[in-house]
């Protein structure tokens, strides 16, 4: 996990690595999530693991105390007594060569080109990515593409844009990312997908688009969850395939995403204009 997403990509504030459990305890069986919750952990007792890999930290902030009557120290309790250390890669395996975006760019079926944001230039390291689809199609046809390769989620996949437009060079970043609104411009892209964009920044950016002469990339929101649950599986086969003799692997298929309703609105119409 370290030679593949470098501790050393994490942000200062982040807080990676090994959470709970003993470095010399024996792992058999490994199951990889985004979020370390209840339904993870009672997915990795059942499945008899030694080690839960997430995505998101656990314990990101500083903590005086990790009582069994708090969710977080409850988790850390429980996993102690049934044996299954918890191990984090965060922003990490955001930031590294191949990681969280770049399973996200090929679960909607796009060919890399390099990182939306790389650490320095020409570094194959960075937040985000940059891809190309085998052919330019309609925006329309391209937000129904993302919510096919995606897992589904109440939160559903949202798009802001001209449906007909053509879209052939995306910008990805999993999880949330319109803090890279402008990079994205920046880098000339036809659309952008991420998770959990706001209303302002969003309805800003869209209008920027409608300035003669400027170019902005569609919108494509996603669930913060389904935009990052992509890595789990690439993560799990770069253990799988470094340690194909002892380690058996597992992908969570509990959906963790927090929404667990949507109920769509009574206007369909686009035109803006309530009766």
């Amino acid at each position: 996990m370290e030679a593949a997403y470098p501790p050393e990509l994490a942000e200062s504030w982040d807080a990676v690595g090994l959470v709970c459990g003993d470095p010399q305890a024996i792992v058999q069986r490994v199951l990889f999530c985004v979020d370390p919750v209840e339904a993870t952990v009672d997915e990795a007792a059942d499945f008899g693991a030694q080690l839960l890999i997430s995505h998101h930290p656990l314990l990101l902030r500083g903590v005086h105390g990790v009582p069994a009557d708090d969710p977080k120290g409850r988790l850390v309790h429980r996993m102690i007594r049934a044996g299954i250390g918890l191990y984090c890669a965060h922003t990490n395996a955001d930031s590294a060569e191949l990681g969280v975006s770049d399973a996200l760019a090929a679960a909607i079926g796009l060919t890399v080109t390099g990182p939306l944001d790389p650490h320095s230039e020409g570094a194959r390291t960075g937040l985000g990515r940059i891809g190309v689809l085998p052919e330019p199609e309609p925006f329309e046809r391209f937000v129904q593409r993302v919510a096919a390769g995606l897992p589904t989620t109440a939160w559903g996949v949202r798009g802001a844009g001209d449906p007909q437009r053509p879209v052939r060079t995306v910008a990805v970043c999993g999880g949330a990312g319109d803090s890279r609104l402008e990079t994205a411009t920046a880098a000339g892209v036809d659309a952008y997908v991420t998770a959990d964009l706001r209303h302002h920044p969003a309805g800003e950016h869209i209008a920027r688009g409608d300035v003669p002469g400027a170019r902005v990339p569609a919108l494509v929101d996603v669930a913060h969850w389904a935009s990052e649950w992509p890595w789990c599986q690439q993560a799990a086969d770069i253990v799988a395939t470094a340690l194909p003799d002892t380690v058996e692997v597992l992908v969570s298929t509990r959906r963790t995403d927090p929404w667990t309703a949507h109920v769509a609105g009574a206007v369909s119409d686009p035109g803006r204009t309530l009766a």
